[in-house]
């Protein structure tokens, strides 16, 4: 069943070359209204209809910025000037090119802008406005305008506990001198999942572009299509975990309802994919409930007995996306990453060139 479910999903999406809205259509600003005023519909086989296409792209981020310590929600004079600026964002960044621009891009001050637009530094691999998806509304959560995904007391991840083991990198390699071959690139880089946690879990926007989702449930399945980068996540129903070992990507997810709710428990999750340093003993809790016509509430825990003391989590709700996802496409024409392998190829050999010409040179002396 698992296998036409996928199918199904296949079938029912369009296949392109994908880009990212543009961010002010990603999120809408409604308030949600109440859970206990909202009944979901149903599915044709009973159950409470999650379907459809969503995004969670936000302005909130994963942790609390420091200095609002505790501070969980914005006054709405905060959101309407978080959002207003994002406005100001796209119009600039819609504006018309100067043609007489000088062709070296200008440097940016990391201490006015936006993170994620400083990264590149103006340098080669800067995206234009129109191709990024950060989020232009900050997230509400029952109505309240949340200053951080996480809902630990200060918004942070918690402390580990004394002895825990080290955390392993994220994403299956990648970094500094790891051109030895593909498989010591990340897992995103060479296109076998996203990066980022966009497909979970948890499942988190990673503040670049692409936060978008289709959900298509079956009597058995769940089925989540993730457009970073096209990733189907398959969670079994009234299922067991399997037993023989096996970590595959996104880990082993089980689901039931509970009520109106989609409660999903994964475990099983692969080192590559270790969520906060955790994945031999992780197990993540998800739940999905439709509290709206255009709101899905979405929650998840995390436990780790050997690496915290006490289960922590976070929570958001996604809003309709307003289309739909194509296909990544991430391989099509993609020469980073054999760009990348050839030029530490080119540069061994000139390195060996200069060494066994200063080997020559010292042995003529």
């Amino acid at each position: 069943m698992h296998r036409a479910a996928i199918l199904a999903l296949s079938t029912a999406l369009a296949t392109g070359l994908c880009f990212a809205p543009i961010a002010a259509n990603a999120q809408p600003a409604a308030k949600a209204a109440p859970a206990a005023a909202y009944k979901a519909p149903r599915t044709s086989f009973g159950q409470p209809d999650l379907m459809g296409f969503w995004s969670n792209s936000t302005l909130t981020p994963i942790n609390r910025p420091a200095k609002l310590g505790t501070q969980a929600t914005y006054s709405e004079a905060d959101v309407k000037k978080m959002e207003q600026a994002v406005v100001q964002e796209v119009e600039e960044g819609n504006a018309p090119t100067d043609p007489n621009a000088p062709a070296e891009a200008p440097k940016v001050d990391p201490a006015k802008v936006r993170p994620e637009f400083a990264a590149a530094g103006g340098d080669v691999g800067g995206y234009n406005r129109g191709w990024l998806d950060p989020g232009s509304h900050v997230m509400r959560v029952g109505g309240e305008p949340r200053t951080s995904i996480l809902t630990t007391p200060n918004g942070q991840f918690p402390p580990r506990k004394a002895g825990a083991p080290a955390q392993p990198g994220f994403g299956g390699g990648g970094g500094r001198n790891s051109f030895d071959n593909p498989e010591s690139r990340s897992l995103g880089e060479r296109c076998i999942i996203g990066f980022g946690r966009n497909g979970g879990p948890p499942m988190l926007a990673n503040g670049f572009y692409n936060n978008n989702y289709q959900i298509l449930q079956t009597p058995d399945s769940v089925v989540i299509d993730v457009e970073m980068n096209h990733d189907l996540r398959v969670i079994r129903l009234n299922a067991k975990h399997r037993t023989d070992g096996v970590r595959p990507y996104f880990g082993d997810s089980i689901g039931h309802w509970e009520g109106d709710t989609l409660v999903v428990e994964t475990t099983n999750l692969p080192r590559s994919q270790n969520f906060a340093g955790s994945w031999e003993n992780l197990t993540i809790t998800e739940r999905f409930t439709r509290t709206a016509k255009d709101r899905v509430r979405y929650s998840f825990t995390v436990s780790d007995p050997t690496i915290w003391e006490k289960p922590w989590g976070g929570e958001y709700e996604f809003a309709p996306l307003g289309g739909v996802i194509y296909e990544y496409a991430c391989h099509e024409g993609n020469y980073a990453l054999p760009g990348i392998l050839g030029g530490a190829r080119a540069e061994e050999k000139e390195k060996a060139a200069t060494a066994a010409g200063g080997a020559k040179a010292g042995g003529a002396e």
